[in-house]
C-alpha cells in the first residue's frame, strides 16, 4: 500500500503539479529555450535527457531535438536560510548510490553578508537537494549549510576523486574576495552535507586568457570564475571546464591537473576552448555514444540579455579535450 500510495504522489507531483503552473509546453526546439547554465543529465533508466540550470525549472527530451517542460522540480524548506522564494541558479543533476542529487546556487536576496567596496553582498550558497527519481521532487537533505554563511559561493559541481571521497568543487564569488576561486570541499558518503572546510584549486587571476581593463584602461586578469565542470580525458588526464570573461565577452576555458586529483596543480590552457560568448559548459553522452559539451549563449534582444542553450561535439580520446563541431539535434 506504501508502495502505492508513493507512486501516485509522484504521478500527482509530474502530472498534477505541471498542470496546475500552466506553463508546460512540448515540441519545444532547443534553440527556442531561454537558459542559463544548461545541464545535462543523460539518464539510462528512463532513456531520457533532463536539462535544468539557472531558474530551478526542468526540460525532458528523448532525443535532444524536441523538449517538453519547464517543470518545477525544487523544493526547499520556507523556514531555511534560503528563506521562501530562494534565486535558484546553475542547477546541475547527478545519479550518485541510487538517488539523484541536485546540485544548484540559492540566494535569499533579504538577507545581507557583507558590502564590500560599496557592493552589497546577498546571502548565497551551493548546496545539494536529493530525489528519488530523475524528474523529482527533489528536497532537502540532513545539512542545513554546505559552505560558510559568510562567504558567497556558486556553481557547485560534484566529483568522486581519486581516494574515492565526494566532493563539491565550487566557486567563491569575486564580489567579496576581489581574485574569485575555485575550492573544494569533502561531502559525506551520502552527500547530505559537507565536512571540514573548502581548500584553494586556483583562483581567477591564475588564467592567461581572461582579461578585463582597470579604472585606467590597463588590461589584467579577469576576476571571475565560473561553471566549474570535472571530466577525464581518454588517457586518463583530469580536466576541469571554467568560465570567465574576455573584456566583456563571456568565454570558456579548460585547466588540466598535474597530479591528476584535485589538488592539481592546475594548469591552464592558454587559449580558450569555445569561440567567442560561449560559457559554463558541461560534458555529457548521447545513449547512442557521442560526446556533447552543452553551454550558453548570450545575445541582446530588445535591450534584454537572453541566453540560449547550444550544444558542440567534442573529442576526448587523447590526451586533451577538443572541441569539434557545433552539434544540431
Amino acid at each position: 500500500m506504501r508502495t502505492l500510495l508513493m507512486l501516485v504522489s509522484v504521478f500527482c507531483f509530474m502530472s498534477c503539479k505541471s498542470q496546475g503552473e500552466g506553463q508546460v509546453k512540448k515540441n519545444i526546439a532547443l534553440d527556442s529555450i531561454r537558459l542559463s547554465d544548461p545541464y545535462i543529465l543523460a539518464d539510462k533508466a528512463t532513456q531520457t535527457y533532463y536539462m535544468t540550470g539557472t531558474g530551478g525549472k526542468l526540460w525532458k527530451s528523448k532525443d535532444l531535438k524536441l523538449w517538453e517542460g519547464p517543470y518545477t522540480v525544487a523544493e526547499t524548506d520556507p523556514n531555511s536560510w534560503m528563506g521562501p522564494k530562494p534565486m535558484i541558479w546553475a542547477a546541475e543533476l547527478h545519479h550518485f548510490k541510487s538517488k539523484y542529487y541536485y546540485f544548484a546556487t540559492f540566494t535569499n536576496r533579504k538577507v545581507k553578508i557583507d558590502t564590500v567596496a560599496g557592493n552589497i553582498i546577498e546571502r548565497r550558497a551551493s548546496h545539494v537537494l536529493v530525489s528519488k527519481n530523475p524528474y523529482g521532487p527533489y528536497v532537502p537533505m540532513e545539512d542545513k549549510t554546505y559552505l560558510p554563511a559568510d562567504m558567497p559561493t556558486l556553481d557547485g559541481t560534484f566529483w568522486i576523486d581519486t581516494n574515492g571521497k565526494p566532493y563539491m568543487v565550487y566557486c567563491y564569488e569575486w564580489l567579496q574576495n576581489g581574485n574569485g576561486t575555485i575550492e573544494k570541499i569533502e561531502l559525506k558518503p551520502d552527500l547530505s552535507g559537507s565536512f571540514g572546510k573548502g581548500e584553494l584549486l586556483f583562483k581567477a587571476s591564475d588564467s592567461p586568457w581572461s582579461k578585463e581593463k582597470d579604472a585606467d584602461g590597463n588590461v589584467k586578469p579577469n576576476k571571475v570564475t565560473d561553471g566549474p565542470f570535472l571530466f577525464k580525458t581518454g588517457t586518463g588526464r583530469l580536466g576541469m571546464l571554467w568560465t570567465s570573461w574576455v573584456y566583456d565577452v563571456y568565454t570558456q576555458g579548460v585547466a588540466y591537473s598535474e597530479s591528476g586529483t584535485l589538488d592539481g596543480p592546475w594548469i591552464q590552457e592558454k587559449e580558450p576552448i569555445t569561440p567567442p560568448n560561449f560559457g559554463h559548459g558541461m560534458l555529457f553522452k548521447t545513449f547512442d555514444g557521442k560526446q556533447l559539451m552543452g553551454v550558453h549563449s548570450h545575445k541582446k534582444v530588445d535591450g534584454r540579455t537572453i541566453r540560449i542553450p547550444h550544444f558542440f561535439e567534442v573529442d576526448l580520446s587523447g590526451d586533451k579535450l577538443v572541441l569539434v563541431k557545433p552539434y544540431n539535434p
